[in-house]
């Protein structure tokens, strides 16, 4: 029987309660926007899956309040190496203790843990309700009105219920149903394997850099990390359906740890998955949206795919808080995919390429991409441009601003460097630059704003900020310097929106970006006001 009364409803619903999920909920509370989040399992899965974050990702987490649970879980390392079948080092792409975002440009983790601490943040924030047990068994939007309320039908053990929501994210996973309510299909990338992934838990001595290895042996390519202080994973590519033994896992991790004493090594986990390079042909229906893995399936080979699903949910929720609660054209909500969709396309295909140069593919060009991949690892600097490559900037948009003379071009579409700066007190506190930025629009500047200036900032509740006052030793300033500008304006996902150049006094820009952030004087009510809050 079908429960449906004017209360059950909520002004976004998330399907999907992993780190995607999550991490959008918090974002979202953070702006003061309330969610219902439907997952079908009881409690996080005990398993783990993902294991690696980079610095901009970390960031995120920041954004999300969880930044100090998460770094206490966190294991720092020192980047990535590509190994020749007899572990030789043919490349190494390291990675900083502290990058641009003001962390390790690389973390290891493990998951389970992280969806504790995020599920652990949900539960204080009165804007969320989770809801666990239960199935999504429909999404549902007027036909004629795309922009209007959504139906999300789900069961549970009373019966089944019917939500109607302002907004539908699917964070639902590669077999998501909220993708296939919007019609979506997978384009294919061209990438696919069986690999064997085994997480392990020993004392034993084990030869280990403190970073990814990628074995590039056509014959028997691998994978390892440390992931914990006694943590550790391998994935190899397998040729059959046939499990590896104890005895063939002895032979495979011979490089690394020597089983004779194999008592004290703890398999935790062995599974089978296929790695895959998909992405959706499209991530909107009006106000339904897929985020992480229902958008987009990434081979793991350069550790992106759950950061990919969190660099979503941060580029959506600012944006669709800006619709249901200031009145923004919904013609804003268009950019996140327009934004999102190269992004998680460059990093799939870098995944792939790194696919490649580890198996040496299964086909005639093989030795031509294996000799190839030889010489290119010996150019000098290719490493270090290959992991700078992670976070390329946005392209062109109505909400990334690149002047025809190159004025910030170094600047626009990057996300902003993150260093500590100094607080006014009482008392006068370190702290980083997001924590005193807030969750809004900022402009940081050289000198004292223009009253044009001040009044289109005020316009959009960004906070200006004199970077000669911050204390961070100038590097804000020199950043502004290099990309030939007096003020940047920040989006509340910290990437520059525009800037303003070199003795120019406003921005002359905002005729693109203006119309789509413009708020009305009496802000829309929230279906939440209308039909009450989610119970």
């Amino acid at each position: 029987m079908t429960v449906e009364s004017p209360s059950a409803s909520a002004p976004v619903v998330i399907v999907g309660a992993g780190p995607v999920g999550v991490t959008a909920a918090l974002l979202l509370a953070r702006r003061g926007v309330r969610t219902v989040v439907l997952e079908r399992h009881h409690d996080v899965y005990p398993l783990p899956r993902a294991v690696a974050a980079d610095d901009e990702v970390r960031r995120i987490l920041q954004a999300a309040g969880v930044e100090a649970e998460f770094a206490a879980i966190a294991r720092p390392a020192r980047g990535l190496r590509l190994l020749d079948a007899r572990h030789r080092v043919l490349a190494e792409f390291p990675r900083a203790a502290r990058g641009a975002h003001g962390f390790p440009q690389t973390s290891m983790f493990d998951q389970p843990e992280l969806e504790r601490v995020l599920r652990e943040a949900l539960a204080r924030r009165p804007e969320c309700e989770l809801r666990g047990g239960v199935e999504v068994v429909g999404v549902e939007q007027a036909e004629m009105d795309d922009d209007g309320p959504v139906r999300v039908t789900y069961r549970d053990d009373t019966g089944e219920h019917v939500l109607r929501a302002n907004a539908v994210l699917g964070c639902d996973g590669a077999n998501s149903l909220t993708r296939e309510a919007i019609g979506a299909g997978w384009e294919d990338l061209r990438f696919e394997e069986r690999w064997t992934v085994v997480d392990v838990r020993t004392s034993l001595p084990v030869r280990c850099w403190e970073g990814v290895e990628q074995i590039c042996d056509p014959r028997r390519p691998a994978t390892f990390m440390r992931i914990g202080e006694d943590r550790y994973r391998w994935e190899f590519r397998v040729q059959d359906d046939t499990e590896p033994t104890r005895e063939r896992l002895r032979e495979l991790v011979a490089p690394w740890v020597d089983l004779a004493h194999a008592a004290e090594f703890e398999v935790l986990r062995q599974a089978r998955y296929t790695f895959r390079a998909r992405i959706a042909d499209h991530w909107r229906r009006g106000r339904v949206f897929l985020l992480g893995d229902a958008a987009h399936l990434t081979p793991p080979f350069i550790g992106q795919g759950l950061c990919a699903g969190l660099r979503d949910a941060h580029n959506l929720a600012w944006k669709l808080t800006a619709v249901l609660r200031r009145g923004a054209d919904e013609r804003l909500l268009d950019t996140y995919e327009t934004e999102r969709k190269p992004h998680a396309r460059h990093m799939i295909r870098l995944a792939v390429a790194m696919g490649w140069a580890m198996t040496g593919g299964q086909d005639g060009a093989a030795a031509l991409r294996r000799g190839a991949l030889n010489a290119a690892v010996r150019i000098p600097g290719l490493s270090t441009a290959a992991a700078r490559d992670l976070t390329p900037a946005l392209t062109t948009g109505p909400l990334v601003c690149r002047r025809p003379l190159g004025a910030g071009r170094r600047l626009v579409g990057h996300v902003c460097p993150q260093p500590w700066v100094t607080a006014a007190g009482p008392p006068e506190h370190r702290t980083r630059l997001d924590t005193l930025l807030g969750d809004s629009f900022a402009v940081l500047m050289t000198g004292p704003p223009s009253p044009s200036l001040q009044a289109l900032a005020n316009a959009l509740g960004a906070r200006t900020i004199l970077v000669t006052d911050l204390g961070d030793d100038g590097r804000l300033a020199a950043w502004l310097r290099t990309g030939r500008a007096d003020a940047a304006l920040l989006r509340p996902d910290r990437v520059v929106m525009d800037v303003i150049p070199h003795g120019d006094v406003e921005f002359t820009a905002a005729t693109t970006w203006a119309p789509l952030l413009h708020t009305t004087t009496h802000t829309p009510p929230l279906l939440e006001a209308r039909r009450g809050a989610p119970r």
